[in-house]
């Protein structure tokens, strides 16, 4: 615990921003864990604790703030490529829209605390077309409230920390052996998890003129099309494929019910 007390005191605020930051734009940085270290250092009287809150909450803002605009211009592009180290890169896209169609806009102020939400609400936010004020003003609460959140817990659990940092040390070779051991675990359980999932790399497509063909030749009594677009795109007054139905991709399992079972189903999106 000195240690990482040392480093605070020499680098804490430059340190803080960059692990924020780094996460805030996707990396998979533990964040948390550097603002618990910083609470604990602000108990020590190593850091200032407004000094650490600006810090963090900055570069959250900035981080996110590049987000949302790389989401404006580039839309589910950039949602796809921050989705590819998911085990589901489709699984991990609906999750964080399913966090907007059920809470709205609010998601923003607690999508840090949220695994797999947290770099991806902002992009969504601006692939969503919000406007960057109120994204800004929300984005900013969440931001504060994780940080101070997080700083807090290290700030009330200092003794604890060192205390447990004592047993690590006192631990020696049992502890590497515990760690190694569990990081083997994690890569099998990783690697089991993309095997399973596999199946759903490739999503069966056809061309536009294909169905258009079949629309064309009068088959369209055994054609059922859905508009399956998500929420912030879609809107009732927007135009759709005549003799589409509307489809709600975060409410899959009561929308399927209503799917006819004797026809083709076609499917788009954005």
């Amino acid at each position: 615990m000195t240690d990482m007390l040392l480093l605070m005191a020499r680098h804490g605020y430059a340190l803080t921003f960059c692990i924020l930051l780094a996460e805030a734009v996707g990396f998979p940085v533990p964040a948390a864990i550097a603002l618990v270290v910083a609470g604990s250092a602000t108990a020590a009287h190593v850091v200032s604790p407004p000094a650490v809150i600006l810090a963090a909450t900055l570069a959250l803002l900035v981080g996110d703030g590049a987000m949302f605009w790389l989401g404006r211009y580039t839309g589910w592009a950039l949602l796809g490529f921050l989705c590819r180290l998911s085990m589901n890169p489709e699984t991990c896209i609906l999750r964080s829209a399913e966090s907007f169609y059920k809470r709205g806009k609010i998601t923003l102020v607690i999508a840090k605390f949220i695994p797999g939400v947290n770099s991806m609400a902002a992009p969504l936010a601006g692939s969503m077309r919000m406007r960057f004020s109120q994204f800004l003003g929300l984005d900013f609460i969440g931001a504060l409230l994780y940080s101070t959140a997080y700083l807090l817990v290290g700030y009330l659990s200092r003794d604890f920390l060192t205390a447990m940092l004592r047993g690590f040390h006192a631990a020696g070779r049992a502890m590497e052996v515990i760690v190694i051991v569990a990081l083997a675990g994690f890569v099998v359980y990783r690697i089991v998890q993309v095997t399973k999932y596999r199946k759903y790399d490739v999503v069966p497509r056809v061309q536009v003129g294909e169905l258009s063909a079949r629309l064309a030749a009068g088959d369209s009594v055994h054609i059922q099309i859905a508009d399956v677009r998500s929420h912030g795109y879609y809107d009732k007054g927007a135009e759709r494929i005549q003799g589409s139905i509307r489809i709600e991709p975060n409410n899959l399992e009561e929308e399927v019910k209503n799917l006819p079972k004797d026809k083709d189903i076609y499917l788009y999106c954005t």
